[in-house]
């Protein structure tokens, strides 16, 4: 099983990035797909989460309104289109499978990719 992040990069702020986690090796049914992130000298937090049968969707406070979270099942990849890009959105974003938000609980996790936002 395999999760692969991708999309990070350097935004100015009040710009726009999204973010793909492609998924494979099997199928996640009901599983939630999350993300996380984590910037230097803090804890990974939760970012969002959809479940991927159904499509329900959840948000951190700190991203609802500028964060949507989408998913493609052809293609086995979620998305986290990130706009109103703050510099506070710095961070290494994570994708993970397993219960929504339960970082601790995750069974898979991606690689991580870079989001710089400067200002």
């Amino acid at each position: 099983v395999q999760l692969q992040a991708s999309g990070g990069g350097l935004v100015q702020a009040g710009g726009s990035l999204r973010l793909s986690c492609a998924a494979s090796g099997r199928t996640f049914g009901s599983y939630a797909m999350n993300w996380f992130r984590q910037a230097p000298g803090k804890e990974r937090e939760f970012v969002g989460a959809i479940i991927w049968s159904g499509g329900t969707t959840y948000y951190a406070d700190s991203v609802k309104g500028r964060f949507t979270i989408s998913r493609d099942n052809a293609k086995m990849t979620v998305y986290l289109q990130m706009n109103s890009l703050k510099p506070e959105d710095t961070a290494v974003y994570y994708c993970a499978a397993g219960r929504v938000g339960r970082r601790n609980e995750m069974d898979y996790w991606g690689q991580g990719t870079q989001v710089t936002v400067s200002s």
